[in-house]
């Protein structure tokens, strides 16, 4: 059995130690409806090469482990019905049944280091769902920046998320979480979060250094970008707040839980901002696959 296929383009670029950025797929299966899933994934990949780079998505279609995709296997990844939300945990199963699938952000960290990519651009990490104390509900992803070897490129942890416990739980294992250009962490769709974030740097040189500097030291894991989305695009605490807390409440009376939880959310405050969030979210991925280009060439 084949364990993966890697696009011949993003393997000639591996070969010959040019720049890489990793893509997940759930933004394409759980994220977005059709068909802006197809468009934003078709741009993020676009301003992956704009910018220096050459774009890895990341799936499992019918079984296989796919480390860069096709044009007509995104056209088929936006389409499917059903597909499988892919961690960790479920990758080696959904292979094993044949099954087609989007990969989280733990899921495309574990692809991505098979094949010595370092560098992944994503929307937002998963992390400490409010009420975790009740229902232990902690995202793969966490653990996931503890033990890969990742730079990960996000606009900070999802808003519907409880921040201040994440930032808890990626302190003790001991994950740098490096706020971009400002000092406070950014909170996905807006660039406040209220929290000082633990870390800055500037640049990508320096982001790209720091990745390098860890892996000379021997430390396991990665580290976290924390990248404000742009000002112009950005929906501000006070807009954000009573969406999330409506949608919160809409997912506790219909008993939406474990998995289900964050599409859910986003899908509810999608249509809560009246589709403010989706052209958010298009500006922060596109933005975040900018900056993690260029961390790329510096690695």
């Amino acid at each position: 059995m084949n364990k993966y296929t890697i696009h011949p383009e993003v393997l000639d670029e591996l070969r010959n130690q040019r720049p890489v950025v990793a893509l997940e797929s759930t933004i394409i299966t759980h994220g977005m409806p059709y068909p802006h899933n197809l468009d934003i994934a078709k741009a993020v990949e676009d301003e992956v090469r704009a910018h220096g780079a050459t774009p890895a998505t990341i799936a499992v279609l019918d079984g296989n482990l796919h480390i860069g995709l096709t044009p007509q296997q995104l056209e088929k990844l936006a389409f499917t019905q059903a597909a499988m939300k892919l961690s960790r945990a479920d990758i080696a199963i959904a292979m094993a049944k044949g099954e087609t699938g989007g990969t989280t952000v733990a899921g495309t960290m574990v692809a991505a280091a098979l094949v010595g990519i370092s560098v992944f651009a994503t929307g937002g990490i998963g992390g400490v769902h409010r009420g975790a104390e009740l229902s232990f509900d902690v995202s793969a992803d966490l653990n996931e920046l503890a033990q890969t070897p990742i730079t990960v490129v996000a606009a900070g942890a999802k808003a519907i998320l409880d921040l201040p416990k994440t930032l808890e739980v990626l302190e003790t294992l001991g994950v740098p979480v490096i706020a971009y250009g400002q000092d406070e962490l950014p909170a996905f769709w807006s660039r406040s979060s209220g929290l000082k974030a633990p870390l800055r740097l500037d640049s990508a040189k320096e982001i790209a250094l720091a990745h390098k500097t860890r892996t000379a030291l021997g430390l396991f894991g990665g580290q976290l970008v924390a990248n404000p989305i742009p000002i112009e695009h950005q929906i501000t605490r006070n807009e954000l707040k009573p969406l999330i807390d409506a949608a919160i409440k809409r997912a506790k009376v219909q008993g939406i839980n474990k998995k289900d939880v964050t599409p859910f959310l986003l899908k509810t405050v999608l249509e809560l901002s009246k589709g403010k969030s989706l052209s958010a979210n298009k500006a922060l991925i596109l933005n975040n696959a900018r900056l993690a280009s260029k961390i790329a060439q510096f690695l």
